[in-house]
């Protein structure tokens, strides 16, 4: 039997089909995952995710950026960092940014919720039922493992809830790409006979087989494809290394979100929860009292989730599974899976200053520029977030950094904003974080000589002062533009520099801009703002 790519010659050898037949129907399956097209993409963007680890100095930057290249994953991350369950902070401003949504709900958390968002968004068939379900199990498996996760001592525990999320990644892809042999399987479950079994009955191979597949793939690592290997029967003992813990916390998982999605059958389902004591209780430290307060932190977390996704929730904690009696337990193992002024020739128009009127601030809308007609708040918003991350003894520079960039980008609707920082070697001043349309094509050429210029740049940098363009087309500042920004950013009409300056000695900029003039200006209070968020920054820069 030819092999599937990224399948192994043990893999096939196991789970060989018993007859032509059921061959047949096994290769034209895995024909169907391997010619859909979204796939692909899917997996590129998974991994990516995936691979970036909680203890790199670049992973929060980095989750950062790919979680706003993707607007509406953006508004899903910041909607769901708002709810209560995921609010266990003390902070009672709103998340209005991605870079605070790390801080305050953590690395592993943002990082879980935006793989299970991916998954939902981008699988195929997810609008039919078994899809549908499928991806709720999912959901609520990884919010299984993350918890598990929470209370281990084990490095990079956070796999663990990868791991559990595609625990049923086999299933999905059936349900998804042919739901009739997915139908097969389920009735033969329903008759009592075991998943795995009932599958191979019907495509000739376990689920396992196929998520080693799709995982390989995907080039997702080693520890968590692993992790989908089925476990011995009976009770566990405790894991003797982080794999075979991870391994465990998957199967439990994906055992813990099976009962959550039977809990309406009230003796099944609290029957199950005993069996998993009595099967992974040793193994994870795990009795019915912690299970229960498990089950309703698990059940309102799946239910947030699931609502900014469009699925239909788990049971309500109200309606969780109570426990029965132990003795029925082993019967039941196996069926659970400024300053203003001209300044150096500077005009003084151009510096940051008040504008003219009042603006229109209002709960949503945009100005003719993109600047958003509530950006009062959103700055003030960023203010309070920088000030709050400041206040908690462990914050970053770069942290910083992102999170006032974020700030200024979203908070003034900026189509592309970076931070540029002085390269000594090179005597350059280059960007270095950068967020918006075609960003890091920009960020790669946004590079200027540290020499002095008679520039817009270097003027704003010896004099310290905060500027904005509102119209690069003016002729009185389109002589100050150097031939560096018209050739990278030809068309920004409107832009803001802010100079980092510590000690007399600049130390680079921020620079945000739009592609129209911003005729609406910045009110005293939103500059005032712009300026507390620089400060804050040049701050966390100076060494005293």
């Amino acid at each position: 039997m030819p092999n599937h790519p990224g399948e192994s010659k043990d893999a096939v050898a196991h789970y060989a089909p018993d007859s032509e037949a059921l061959q047949a129907v096994r290769d034209e399956l895995l024909e169907k995952i391997s010619a859909n097209g979204n796939l692909p993409a899917l997996g590129s963007s998974v991994s990516r995710v995936v691979q970036l680890a909680s203890s790199d100095d670049e992973a929060v930057r980095n989750l950062a950026h790919f979680i706003m290249s993707d607007v509406a994953l953006t508004q899903k991350i910041l909607r769901i960092s708002n709810a209560a369950c995921f609010r266990s902070h003390a902070s009672s401003s709103p998340v209005t940014t991605i870079s605070k949504a790390i801080f305050l709900l953590g690395f592993d958390t943002v990082k879980t919720c935006a793989l299970g968002m991916l998954l939902v968004d981008r699988m195929p068939g997810s609008r039919a039922a078994g899809v549908r379900g499928e991806l709720l199990h999912a959901l609520s498996a990884s919010m299984f493992g993350r918890e598990l996760a929470r209370r281990s001592q084990h490095r990079d525990a956070e796999e663990a809830a990868i791991a559990a999320l595609f625990g049923n990644i086999g299933r999905l892809l059936v349900a998804a790409h042919d739901h009739t042999l997915y139908a097969e399987i389920n009735a033969l479950a329903r008759q009592g006979m075991a998943p795995a079994k009932a599958a191979r009955q019907v495509i000739g191979s376990g689920f396992e087989t196929l998520a080693e597949i799709v995982m390989t793939a995907w080039d997702m690592p080693e520890m968590i494809v692993k992790a989908q290997a089925p476990l011995p029967a009976g009770a566990l003992r405790p894991a003797r290394n982080r794999q075979e813990w991870i391994q465990q916390v998957a199967a439990f998982s994906n055992a813990a979100a099976g009962m959550l999605a039977q809990a309406d059958d009230v003796d099944a389902a609290g029957a199950a929860l005993v069996a998993l004591v009595a099967r992974f209780g040793a193994a994870l430290n795990l009795d019915q009292a912690k299970l229960g307060q498990m089950l309703v932190t698990v059940t309102e977390e799946t239910n947030a989730l699931a609502g900014q996704l469009q699925l239909a929730p788990v049971v309500p904690a109200a309606s969780l599974p109570k426990p029965v009696q132990k003795d029925e337990a082993a019967a039941l193992w196996r069926q659970l899976e400024g300053e203003d002024g001209a300044l150096l020739g500077l005009p003084a128009e151009f510096l940051l200053q008040t504008a003219d009127g009042e603006d229109p601030t209002q709960a949503g809308g945009r100005h003719a520029s993109g600047k958003p007609h509530n950006a009062r708040e959103l700055l003030f918003a960023g203010v309070q977030d920088v000030t709050e991350m400041m206040a908690s003894g462990r914050c970053k520079a770069n942290d910083l950094i992102m999170l006032v960039l974020e700030t200024i980008y979203r908070g003034m609707g900026f189509r592309f904003a970076t931070v540029c920082l002085k390269d000594i070697k090179s005597n350059q001043f280059r960007a270095r974080i950068s967020l918006g349309e075609n960003n890091a094509a920009r960020q790669a050429g946004f590079a200027f000589s540290a020499n002095p210029s008679r520039d817009l740049f270097h003027l704003a940098l010896a004099n310290e002062a905060d500027l904005l363009i509102s119209d690069a087309a003016d002729a009185k500042i389109r002589d100050l533009i150097p031939a560096w920004h018209r050739a990278l950013l030809p068309d920004a009409r409107s832009f803001i520099v802010l100079p980092l300056v510590v000690q007399k000695k600049p130390l680079g900029l921020f620079y945000a801009d739009r592609i129209l003039p911003a005729t609406e200006g910045v009110p005293p209070d939103e500059t005032a703002m712009i300026k507390t968020l620089k400060g804050q920054v040049v701050a966390a820069l100076n060494p005293r």
